[in-house]
């Protein structure tokens, strides 16, 4: 083995170390929650097979004909104790089958949440990095002009939309945008007059309609970005490297070029974290803008009592948040040579 290698070698145990003890840990989390959200939902008053079945014997049906129709419609009867039913749907989740749907008879789960993803993604996704992007821009220039009226302007914006919540920022969005002022639709992902597919018509329709979404995620989470980005700008200032930086003569532009390179660091953790979130914030947005994601089929579901989909939408947000809490790890682990080489802890 050559000198390199050996040095190498290390961090690259290191890494998978890391990653190792990460997948350990995330299994046992969803493992947890998965358990914990089936027992409550099941504890859930309003079992919809129960009151189908109480419904057909009400109406003059014999027990075993109630079960019978009541199984016809569903495709399945809950059978046995809680525990044996829990057991059942622990075999079925290894073979990544979640069940059907007890809200939409024949349909699975997995059909359902995938097709609801598809549209929670995009508008997460384009809305926290755009957020993302404008925030560390702005929170660099309110650090630089902190001494002065821009610097306040700039970190009284960040503060005012940090501190508001979701949901009202959303509905304030939505009274102006499509009550007021009816600019954008109120609802849907697409207008129906347009033939689904790749054309002008229908492209434009997508993006009319998630307009809003996108624009109530970046605006939710930008205040925070100014905040933590000014902050962290704020701190990388007052190190050695920049006084010693000083002192040599270089310009100050250059400084800060080395400035914001390592105050963004931790904020690359931050975002992998935020869009794991934003799977479960996504529900007061997509409720209030009746966009059709993974927020708004969950509220669905607890309203139904459909306890195969609440505990499929659970699960998948459960996921998205382990991934993102190892993504953001590892991210962390391969941006900073100090947590590579072993030399520190990614936070």
């Amino acid at each position: 083995m050559t000198a390199i290698g050996a040095r190498r070698l290390p961090g690259v145990n290191n890494v998978v170390r890391r990653l190792a003890g990460h997948l350990v840990r995330g299994f046992v989390m969803i493992l947890v929650v998965t358990t914990i959200s089936f027992v409550i939902i099941r504890h859930i008053p309003g079992d919809p097979l129960l009151a189908r079945y109480e419904s057909l014997v009400e109406k003059g049906m014999s027990p075993e004909q109630a079960q019978r129709a009541t199984a016809a419609l569903y495709g399945f009867l809950p059978r046995g104790t809680l525990w044996e039913q829990y057991l059942d749907y622990m075999r079925g989740l290894f073979h990544l089958n979640l069940g059907q749907s007890l809200s939409t008879p024949g349909v699975q789960v997995t059909t359902l949440l995938g097709s609801a993803v598809a549209w929670t993604i995009v508008p997460v996704l384009v809305g926290t990095l755009l957020s993302f992007m404008v925030g560390i821009t702005v929170g660099v220039y309110a650090a630089m002009k902190r001494s002065g009226k821009l610097g306040d302007v700039l970190a009284l914006s960040g503060s005012l939309l940090h501190g508001l919540p979701q949901y009202v920022l959303a509905l304030l969005i939505a009274a102006i945008f499509t009550t007021l002022l009816p600019i954008f639709p109120s609802g849907g992902t697409a207008d129906i007059l347009f033939e689904p597919g790749f054309n002008a018509g229908y492209i434009g329709s997508l993006i009319q309609h998630a307009a809003l979404p996108i624009v109530t995620y970046a605006l939710a989470s930008y205040g925070g970005w100014i905040l933590a980005m000014k902050s962290s700008v704020v701190t990388v200032l007052g190190d050695d490297f920049i006084l010693a930086a000083e002192l040599r003569g270089l310009k100050r532009g250059i400084i800060f070029r080395y400035v914001a390179r390592n105050a963004i660091l931790p904020l690359f953790t931050i975002l992998a974290l935020s869009l794991g979130m934003l799977f479960g914030g996504a529900i007061f947005i997509e409720r209030i803008f009746n966009y059709p994601g993974l927020g708004l089929l969950l509220i669905n579901s607890i309203t139904s009592r459909d306890y195969a989909l609440m505990g499929g939408a659970f699960l998948l947000i459960t996921v998205a948040i382990v991934v993102a809490n190892i993504v953001a790890d590892m991210l962390y682990t391969a941006i900073d040579p100090r947590v590579r080489s072993g030399g520190g802890t990614a936070s």
